[in-house]
C-alpha cells in the first residue's frame, strides 16, 4: 500500500480529535423519537464515554452522529425552524475550526474552578486570558507511539518521537492525517519532516489502530485514550510517551449561540468526581484535575498505565496543545509539506 499524501488546508491543520476510536456511546430515547433542540447534546458517536451518557438527566436527550463533520454541517444550519442544540461534545480542533462567535459563554465557573490551571487555555479555545470560557474541557489525551510486537523499538523509548524515523518503521507506520501534527512531532525541523515523509504507510487517523492491530503496521502514532483498555488485554502493544512532551488532544463540551437552556451542571460534574472517575479513567478518559486528584486514582493502576494516564509532572508540562493557526501560519506550514515531499 502507498501512503496516501493528504493536503494541508485549514480543517486538517486543525484537525486534532480521535473521532471513530474508543468506547461506543449508547444511544438514547427510543427509535424515532427526536429531542427538543433547547435541551438536545449533539455528540459524535464513541466520544462520550456510555457510562456518563446514561446518566445525563431528562429532559437531556443525547443525540449521535457518524461525524464531527454532521456537527458543523449542523450548527451551520441553524434556523428559526430548526434552532441549534443547547450543547455539542467535539474535540479542540473541530471547535477551533468554527468561528468564534459560534460559541456561547459557559458560565460555569464553580465547574471550571475544580479543573487544573493549565486547562484553562482550552477552556477559552487558546483566545487571549480576557475571552471569557466557553468550553468545559473534561478530558485531554496525549498523542503517542504505539508498537505492536516491536520489544526492542519499544525500549529505546528515550529517543522519543526520533523513533518514528527508524529504518525498521518504513511502510510499516501510521502517522496522523493532519500534516501540521506530523510537522510537530518532528519540532518544525524541514530534514526530520522530509525523512518523516519517507516512513508511512498510510497517513489514517481513523483506522490507524485497525491498521496495527491487524498486522498491516507495525506502530501508529494515534491519541493514547483507546489505547488504555487496549494495554490491558493485549501484551503485544508498548507505548511510547516521549519524556520531551506530545501535542494534546482535548474533549470538550460547548453551548452554541442561539441555545436556550443552562448546561446540565450538576451532570457535568459527574465526571469529576467518584464512582464515575475511577471508570473513564479504567477507559482512558482522563479529566485535567489537579495532580492531587488523579494521583491516589491512578495508582490503582499497574505502573505503566499509571505513568500514561498520569505522566511525570515535567512530561506534562512539556507537552503542548495546538491553537488555532492564521492564514499566513497555514501558508508557511503548506510551504514546508509541500517542499518535503518524497519525490514522485
Amino acid at each position: 500500500m502507498s501512503p496516501s499524501v493528504p493536503v494541508l488546508r485549514r480543517r486538517q491543520l486543525l484537525r486534532l480529535g480521535a473521532a471513530g476510536l474508543g468506547l461506543m456511546a449508547l444511544p438514547t430515547g427510543l427509535a424515532g423519537c427526536r429531542p427538543q433542540p433547547s435541551e438536545e447534546l449533539l455528540h459524535v458517536s464513541g466520544a462520550l464515554p456510555a457510562a456518563w451518557l446514561r446518566l445525563l438527566p431528562r429532559p437531556w436527550r443525547a443525540r449521535p452522529l457518524p461525524e464531527p463533520q454532521a456537527i458543523s454541517a449542523r450548527l451551520a444550519a441553524t434556523s428559526a425552524a430548526q434552532p441549534p442544540p443547547a450543547l455539542v461534545a467535539l474535540g479542540d480542533g473541530w471547535a477551533t475550526a468554527l468561528p468564534p462567535q459560534r460559541w456561547r459563554p459557559l458560565q460555569l465557573e464553580p465547574l471550571l474552578a475544580g479543573l487544573a490551571d493549565w486547562a484553562r487555555p482550552a477552556a477559552r479555545l487558546f483566545a487571549d486570558g480576557t475571552a471569557p470560557a466557553v468550553a468545559f474541557p473534561w478530558s485531554f489525551s496525549p498523542w503517542v507511539l504505539a508498537l505492536r510486537s516491536r520489544p526492542a523499538l519499544a525500549a529505546r523509548g528515550e529517543e522519543g518521537w526520533d523513533l518514528l524515523l527508524d529504518p525498521s518503521l518504513r511502510g510499516r507506520l501510521v502517522l496522523p492525517s493532519s500534516p501540521r501534527l506530523c510537522m510537530e512531532l518532528m519540532g518544525r525541523d524541514y530534514e526530520r519532516i522530509a525523512a518523516l515523509r519517507r516512513q508511512p504507510l498510510a497517513y489514517d487517523d481513523r483506522h490507524a489502530l485497525n491498521l496495527l492491530l491487524g498486522g498491516e503496521a507495525e506502530a501508529a502514532v494515534v491519541p493514547l485514550r483507546p489505547l488504555i483498555p487496549l494495554l490491558r488485554r493485549d501484551p503485544r502493544l508498548a507505548v511510547v510517551l516521549p519524556a520531551a512532551g506530545a501535542p494534546l488532544s482535548w474533549q470538550l463540551l460547548l453551548r452554541p449561540q442561539g441555545g436556550q437552556a443552562a448546561p446540565p451542571q450538576d451532570w457535568m460534574e459527574l465526571a469529576l468526581q467518584p464512582p464515575l472517575l475511577p471508570a473513564l479513567l479504567q477507559n482512558g478518559w482522563v479529566p485535567p484535575l489537579p495532580r492531587s486528584v488523579l494521583e491516589p486514582l491512578a495508582a490503582r493502576f499497574p505502573d505503566p498505565i499509571a505513568a500514561l494516564l498520569l505522566p511525570p509532572q515535567g512530561v506534562l508540562e512539556r507537552c503542548w496543545s495546538l491553537p488555532p493557526l492564521s492564514v499566513p501560519e497555514q501558508l508557511a506550514l503548506q510551504t514546508v509539506w509541500d517542499a518535503a515531499a518524497p519525490p514522485a
